[in-house]
């Protein structure tokens, strides 16, 4: 398998599992097994265990170095998350969820002086078209159901 074909897989898998993990949190945060503090608890806790068996596997153990920072804003991250699964719908949780990291890597690479290219200019005007529109829409359903 090239190299190009195996990333193109790879990234396949990822999404899949990232769509199927959000799908399994709306479900169980709707049939009430789970409320939004207990996902907010499982989630990145499950991922620290996945990480650490991923770099034990292949590193021979975790790092020891770490970003408060980085723990900080994944935890916010985490539980507005968590709380948005209540009155987002999946499609606009999914937009929102994508092009704010989509906008972070944006802004990362700008930062490291990365130069982008006009199609990647527009791109990103476009994606942002794209989100303020979702916003609306889900602010107006947001009003509505109350």
């Amino acid at each position: 398998m090239t190299s190009k074909a195996r990333i193109a897989g790879l990234t396949a898998v990822a999404m899949m599992a990232f769509a199927a993990n959000s799908v399994l949190c709306r479900m169980a945060l709707e049939s009430g097994t789970i409320d939004a503090a207990g996902v907010t608890a499982v989630r990145p806790v499950s991922g620290a265990l996945m990480l650490w068996l991923v770099m034990a596997v292949r590193h021979g153990g975790p790092s020891t170095r770490g970003e408060p920072l980085g723990v900080v804003t994944l935890f916010l991250y985490a539980i507005c998350f968590s709380l948005a699964y209540l009155s987002l719908t999946a499609s606009t949780g999914t937009l929102i969820l994508f092009a704010s990291v989509q906008l972070t890597m944006f802004v990362a690479g700008l930062r490291a002086g990365e130069r982008m290219a006009p199609l990647a200019w527009f791109g990103f005007f476009l994606a942002l078209a794209g989100l303020s529109k979702a916003g609306t829409r889900a602010e107006a359903q947001f009003t509505h159901s109350k």
